[in-house]
């Protein structure tokens, strides 16, 4: 036997599988040297467009807006902004010339906690504010047709920063880039149709695709839309430190880190596996259920009809909005029932539907008894209404995991299993 660690909140668990047992991880991504430096150095050469101080000097905005991700994404915002506001400042513009918002898309606002974990002590220095996607005396119409109403301090702003973090994204192909403005910072209505139910039965909805990806495609015509002036993207290491800047122009420098975070984040097999075990991301991606979907789906391509999926998560705020939580008590576990429902009002998009929508795509492969779930964040009496077989008992999460897996090898010793260890951070391929 031999142990693998796998992300499951702050601090992982240990797992035993047999030695036979294949984990898919891609490669370990380096941090960069000197991350300070770096930063400086990649602000004075962005791809695509003149450096950061040229542009602001050129440009003389008298309100610069920068987008930040949510908590929901481990960016290690700490690491760049400071440099991003130093060569704003020695263009000309005054911390209090500057707003970072929050791109929480349909998340819930910030907390005091949160904040400091995203922006410490730079929270002290410029204003800071949430984006609020159903409040519409804070949006403005960038769009008619489609319809499309973005945050209003980011629109009218003189400069636009969009910051994020470019990692597979199981519906856009990749995070960051564009997703920066959509959804982080529209409103409900364009939320909905970004994940609505005819977007997302598309085929080319998946992890590391981009051509012809509607989810990718209307995010992307969003951010045209609103205007972005500079892009700073970054990819990261397994332990949240910088292992790649991609900044400058919008669309160039996210292709850019698209391309490196494939090669360091796809794992080819030759055949799927009869047992899989993957998570939910750790913190803090696997603080609710709704974000543990992504683990979920990411596992497909090393999946068959009657393979088992264990996922663990340790969802610490529960199911996630009050929203999602009610959606899937109310269907509870009548999935198959869920999916005719929306199958009948494809133009009716309800919030948060589309992430029980992506969960069925598993439950359409091998079935909700296949579907093993681990966690210590959700009530058991919650976990048996949510379209999986939850794995309970008074133990642990890393122990119930560990009988789990055990079970399995117990009756079915030479079965091919397959570990994830990082979940949705892996984008897994099959050979051709």
């Amino acid at each position: 036997m031999k142990t693998v660690h796998v992300l499951y909140g702050k601090d992982g668990i240990d797992l035993r599988v047999p030695d036979d047992t294949q984990v898919l991880k891609g490669e370990d991504a380096t941090p960069l040297p000197e991350p300070d430096r770096a930063v400086a150095r990649c602000l004075e050469n962005p791809i695509g467009t003149p450096p950061l101080r040229e542009l602001v000097r050129n440009r003389k905005p008298e309100t610069v807006a920068i987008t930040i991700s949510d908590i929901t994404r481990p960016v290690p915002n700490k690491a760049f902004l400071p440099g991003i506001l130093s060569a704003l400042n020695d263009a000309g513009v005054d911390d209090s010339q500057i707003v970072i918002i929050i791109g929480t898309g349909m998340h819930r606002p910030s907390t005091p906690d949160e904040r400091e974990l995203l922006l410490g002590a730079i929270e002290s220095r410029v204003e800071v504010d949430d984006h609020i996607a159903d409040s519409p005396d804070t949006l403005a119409t960038v769009s008619e047709d489609p319809p499309v109403r973005i945050n209003r301090r980011f629109a009218e702003a003189d400069f636009r920063i969009v910051t994020g973090l470019i990692e597979p994204h199981f519906m856009a192909g990749f995070s960051g880039g564009r997703k920066g403005v959509c959804p982080a910072l529209v409103d409900l209505q364009t939320i909905r149709r970004f994940h609505g139910y005819t977007t997302l039965n598309h085929p080319h909805v998946d992890n590391g695709v981009l051509d012809d990806n509607p989810c990718h495609e209307i995010s992307l015509q969003v951010a045209r839309a609103v205007g972005v002036d500079f892009l700073f993207n970054v990819a990261i290491t397994p332990d949240r430190r910088l292992a790649g800047i991609y900044c400058g122009d919008l669309e160039q420098a996210h292709a850019a880190g698209c391309g490196e975070v494939a090669r360091w984040t796809t794992v080819e097999i030759d055949k799927p596996f009869d047992f899989v075990v993957t998570c939910g991301g750790g913190f803090p991606l696997d603080e609710t259920f709704y974000q543990t979907v992504k683990g979920m789906v990411s596992a497909i391509p090393a999946l068959h009809k009657k393979s088992t999926l264990l996922t663990v998560s340790n969802c610490g705020e529960g199911l996630g909005s009050p929203e999602y939580a009610e959606l899937m008590l109310q269907w509870d576990n009548d999935w198959k029932g869920f999916l005719r429902e929306l199958a009948s009002r494809p133009d009716q998009t309800h919030k948060d539907q589309w992430e029980f929508q992506m969960q069925a795509k598993v439950l359409q492969l091998i079935g909700q008894n296949n579907l093993w779930l681990v966690s210590d964040g959700i009530d058991p009496e919650t976990q048996q209404h949510i379209a999986v077989n939850p794995i309970l008992g008074g133990a642990g999460a890393g122990e119930r995991a560990q009988s789990a897996i055990d079970e399995f090898i117990s009756a079915d010793l030479y079965a091919p299993m397959a570990v994830i260890p990082d979940g949705p951070y892996t984008m897994i391929r099959r050979r051709k």
